[in-house]
């Protein structure tokens, strides 16, 4: 590759900014490339959803493809202009993770009609009337199940009263809490000392939000024992109210493995994370791109399983302080 090519290529690199867009558009037919990937994830404000965007950039670059990433900032109408933005221009692929799996059906079929495949990352789409190519996510129901021993266990065998701090929009949280509730509900009839899910709250799946729940959840239970939130921001929420109450006996169990988490759970202050691993699923997302070009038949999604991360894991983490 000569100078002037390595110039034009270093152009197409750009950093993906909270909110912001990042557009790598091929700037000439001297860098072969394939055509561009439009990108709609959740938001960007979590550091969960900027991996996977950093990810599906970097893979895609490798690969000859440009990318559009944007965040839907969890905002279903946003994201819907996002994706009809692509559709005019004209992208070879969709890449989204939906900020509301049912209502983000219409503009789904407008990409569809349009020719433009679409593949669903994280959050899934498994609605009726739509044609999704694959899906690449976390295996959220097993990861919720591995929540659920993690509480169990956080518990010590005296059971008591949980919240629940939820994001109901997001499939990816109905599917964790519901393997959490699946765990939980098998102790309970196993006769052991029952764990009782006394409040299931929005999270928003952030933190000023989670420390909002979870002070609502300790006003009208005082009695709590334990607290499952479905990602890290809204579990360091937790833990921040849970503090400022000065309460912190209560147990936390989050969701992602995120710095943040992970390290909280090396400090003591979150007892486990079933971690996720979004730059896996970058790079699966852009394969699966690859290979769908290639007109190969593609499996319905592919689950990339969690593990529970506890505090003898952070204190080993050469990435922790």
């Amino acid at each position: 590759m000569n100078r002037r090519q390595l110039l034009l290529l270093a152009l197409m690199t750009w950093v993906i900014g909270c909110g912001k867009s990042t557009e790598l558009t091929p700037p000439s037919a001297t860098l072969s490339s394939k055509g561009t990937i439009g990108v709609s994830l959740l938001t960007l404000d979590n550091p969960f959803f900027k991996v996977i965007g950093d990810s599906i950039t970097a893979e895609a670059l490798k690969q000859g493809y440009g990318t559009i990433v944007v965040s839907g900032d969890k905002d279903v109408a946003k994201q819907g202009n996002q994706i009809k933005d692509f559709i005019v221009k004209k992208v070879s692929a969709i890449v989204l993770s939906p900020c509301d799996s049912k209502a983000i059906i219409p503009v789904i079929r407008e990409a569809n009609a349009a020719g433009i495949p679409v593949f669903t990352v994280d959050i899934p789409c498994n609605e009726p009337g739509v044609k999704i190519v694959t899906q690449i996510a976390t295996d959220n129901e097993g990861g919720g199940r591995e929540a659920g021993q993690a509480m169990i266990e956080a518990l010590g065998g005296a059971g008591g009263a949980i919240a629940v701090l939820h994001l109901k929009q997001a499939e990816s949280c109905l599917l964790r809490v519901k393997g959490f509730r699946e765990v939980i509900d098998a102790h309970n009839a196993s006769g052991k000392v029952p764990i009782r899910i006394v409040s299931e709250l929005e999270s928003g799946g952030a933190k000023d939000a989670g420390y909002k729940a979870a002070e609502d959840a300790l006003q009208a239970h005082p009695e709590l024992r334990g607290i499952f939130a479905i990602n890290d921001p809204a579990a360091l929420g937790a833990r921040a109210a849970l503090e400022k109450a000065d309460r912190t006996e209560v147990k936390i169990v989050g969701f992602d493995g995120q710095p943040e988490g992970k390290q909280a759970i090396k400090l003591g202050k979150i007892y486990a994370d079933p971690i996720q691993f979004p730059d896996r699923m970058g790079v699966q997302v852009v394969d699966a791109i690859i290979r769908h070009s290639k007109g190969e038949i593609l499996p319905k999604q592919t689950l990339i399983p969690t593990r529970l991360y506890r505090r003898s894991d952070g204190e080993k983490d050469p990435d922790l302080l």
